[in-house]
């Protein structure tokens, strides 16, 4: 039976990144239950690793086909904030590098708000180039979503210092001369749009919280603009403010 207590044994299997290592070997010996938990609780560990691992280089696959097609510049694309009553659209154009390796980055949507904050710092860190461009609510308004989504994205990938020969887009067709691959959720089947989706995230719920100190009562900082209960209660008191979106139902019902 090993001499390390249990909670030393707990760290070490922390380092341990195989079960076939001769330290697990031994360890399974030992008679306390403590122990044979820790075992199998770094196991089921280690086999979530592997699957997300697995799933990160099957999100990589667009991406690793363009390179090898000679594209040096792979751009993911995304946007966030076309459903909601107020606020922007955001959008954002990712650059990653062959040997970016951050296996959490996936759909936005499926991540918690603080594995989005972290992975946001870390993309921005790692990316090669990371690009935003944001239409506001009086744009939107103006040309509809779907064109204010487009001109925003447009933007995004013209403002880059390295210009991207392929993009990869989130449902969105661009009409620019630049070959695309569009993808229906694109963030859920390629890292780099993945990325995008992040940042983007990240930036607009950031923008939303200052917005909700200049313009109070509609509960901007927890809904981000969309049609929840306390957004509805602020609208009906208070009537639209100055980054409601006027052509979407039921604002306009709301304007005094």
């Amino acid at each position: 039976m090993s001499k390390q207590s249990i909670a030393e044994i707990k760290a070490e299997l922390k380092t341990i990144t195989s079960m076939a290592d001769p330290y697990v070997i031994g360890l399974r010996s030992d008679p306390r239950k403590g122990v044979q938990s820790a075992i199998k609780q770094r196991e089921k560990q280690l086999v979530r690793l592997a699957e997300a691992k697995q799933a990160f280089g099957k999100r990589f696959r667009f991406e690793r086909a363009l390179w090898q097609a000679g594209h040096q510049y792979v751009a993911g694309i995304d946007e966030v904030g076309r459903g909601p009553l107020a606020g922007p659209v955001v959008t954002c154009a990712v650059i990653l590098k062959p040997d970016f390796d951050l296996i959490g980055v996936t759909d936005s949507k499926q991540l918690t708000r603080k594995e989005r904050e972290e992975l946001y710092l870390h993309i921005v860190d790692e990316a090669l180039e990371v690009s935003v461009a944001v239409n506001s609510a009086h744009r939107i308004d103006e040309v509809n979503i779907y064109r204010a989504t487009q001109e925003a994205m447009i933007r995004a990938v013209a403002t880059m210092v390295h210009q991207p020969t392929h993009l990869i887009v989130d449902a969105v067709p661009l009409s620019i001369p630049i070959p695309q691959t569009t993808l229906i959720k694109g963030d859920q089947k390629s890292i780099s749009v993945a990325a995008a989706s992040i940042v983007a995230k990240e930036y607009r719920d950031h923008l939303m919280a200052e917005y909700a100190q200049l313009y109070p009562g509609y509960g901007f900082e927890e809904n981000m603009g969309y049609g929840t209960a306390k957004h509805l209660a602020g609208l009906k008191e208070q009537g639209p403010c100055a980054i409601h979106r006027l052509t979407f139902n039921p604002v306009p019902k709301y304007q005094k």
